[in-house]
């Protein structure tokens, strides 16, 4: 990487197992972590604006990687500029961010993922929205086209007058691509309902039972296991058309993906609600491991996993135990202030990493 955050230049050779990155803070280890995310990601974890991921000093930032996925070799560039971004694979300019999404996996665990149960609908949301997009590049553009004939159409709602037969052309557009993104959320909670359920039950030494439901915006007319995307967009159709009026009130679209959330219940018990921070810590985990298995079911290959000073978040040793011991199955890179957590563990099996001031040694 060249000029990303407080690195003016850095090269990092990572081993397949457990790779950590040992420092004081703000030295630079969660900026070598996001450099990785942004190589897979196509965008950083902690900001919206690339142009801040640029050196102070300098007027554009660089992410070269080499990477294999199922025995393929790729190299893997991202430009940023404040202008914008650029990325290539193998040396080939990509026209769309969507089509370098895909090549690399990541599963991300930060300590801000306890919001993916406490925080907003939009939370989660994006939590599927970023692992569908990196599976199925296909929802990508679903999503994308939906996002914007949704902008068109409530900019449309917001006028004093509405051209309804116009609405219409956006509602067909609309219905088409919510049914895509909709049926393709269903089926992603279905299988990490599978994996969640089952960590979550090791890791709370089977006392507790987790669940998790999709909740669509729209109430389809059977079960969703039966739904086609064409019965789907008909549902949809019917329902934004008899949303017409309360839309034109409200002054944007009352329907849709844009609208879903995703629910989570142990023991029956509304996780936001009812359990306690522990619990809710236990049930994000158990999330975050499912990625890494649903990763794994849909690529043929298991993701890199980034640990971003977590371990010492996890107030069971059990936990920090569970997630250390993937590095026989998963390539790992962890961020920390201190080895205390690998006391008794992965002695003379990881490779560290020193970092001070924007160097990495090791």
């Amino acid at each position: 990487m060249e000029n990303f955050r407080n690195y003016e230049t850095g090269d990092i050779a990572l081993e397949d197992g457990v790779n950590v990155f040992i420092g004081e803070n703000a030295q630079g280890k969660t900026n070598a972590l996001e450099a990785i995310y942004f190589l897979a990601m196509g965008k950083s974890h902690r900001t919206a604006k690339d142009s801040e991921c640029i050196r102070s000093t300098a007027s554009r930032a660089s992410i070269r990687g080499e990477i294999t996925v199922k025995e393929h070799p790729h190299t893997l560039q991202i430009d940023i500029t404040p202008n914008g971004k650029r990325a290539s694979v193998n040396g080939v300019s990509q026209s769309k961010m969507t089509d370098f999404l895909g090549h690399f996996q990541v599963v991300l665990f930060a300590p801000e993922d306890l919001q993916l149960v406490k925080g907003s609908p939009g939370v989660r949301r994006r939590f599927i929205d970023m692992e569908l997009g990196q599976t199925h590049p296909k929802y990508l553009y679903h999503l994308t086209q939906y996002n914007r004939v949704l902008q068109q159409r409530n900019t449309l709602l917001k006028q004093a007058t509405v051209d309804w037969d116009y609405i219409g052309v956006f509602d067909e557009q609309l219905a088409e691509h919510g049914a895509e993104v909709t049926l393709r959320r269903h089926r992603f909670i279905e299988e990490m309902k599978k994996y969640a359920s089952d960590i979550h039950e090791h890791i709370a030494h089977g006392r507790e039972t987790l669940c998790i439901a999709y909740q669509p915006s729209i109430r389809t007319e059977s079960d969703f296991t039966l739904e086609t995307v064409t019965s789907l967009t008909s549902q949809y159709l019917r329902l934004l058309q008899t949303k017409r009026q309360q839309d034109f009130q409200t002054r944007h679209t009352t329907v849709g993906p844009h609208r879903d959330d995703m629910a989570f219940f142990i023991d029956d018990q509304s996780v936001q609600s009812f359990a306690s921070q522990g619990q809710q810590r236990t049930v994000a985990l158990a999330i975050r491991l499912a990625e890494i298995e649903f990763i794994h079911q849909e690529v043929g290959d298991y993701p890199v996993l980034l640990l971003d000073d977590v371990l010492s978040e996890l107030d069971d040793q059990r936990q920090t135990n569970l997630i250390i011991s993937m590095h026989d199955r998963v390539q790992t890179v962890i961020t920390t202030t201190s080895l205390a957590p690998f006391h008794g563990m992965l002695e003379g099996q990881m490779r560290l990493f020193h970092v001070h001031s924007g160097i990495i040694t090791g």
